[in-house]
């Protein structure tokens, strides 16, 4: 169960990830007059985006370091299963 819940979860975020790093140089290559849109200053959307990768990145490693402690209970419960079931024997 462990395991199964653990790959969805990292498979999830993985696509999602990709997903969002791949937008920035799709967008720049053929949505180029909406990433060229000023926002203030020099600052423009293509810009806005890019540095909003980094924001992501962090966003999803902060998850998964909620998410972990999840999984970190559900070893944990695995390993006091095994060694229940090795004092048995």
């Amino acid at each position: 169960r462990l395991h199964r819940r653990k790959t969805v979860f990292l498979m999830r975020m993985m696509f999602f990830s990709l997903v969002y790093y791949f937008l920035l140089p799709v967008g720049a290559a053929y949505f180029t007059d909406f990433f060229r849109q000023r926002i203030f200053g020099p600052v423009n959307v293509g810009l806005l985006f890019a540095l909003s990768e980094f924001v992501v990145a962090w966003g999803l490693a902060y998850y998964y370091s909620v998410k972990a402690r999840e999984f970190d209970g559900m070893a944990l419960e695995l390993v006091r299963d095994a060694a229940r079931i090795s004092s048995r024997s």
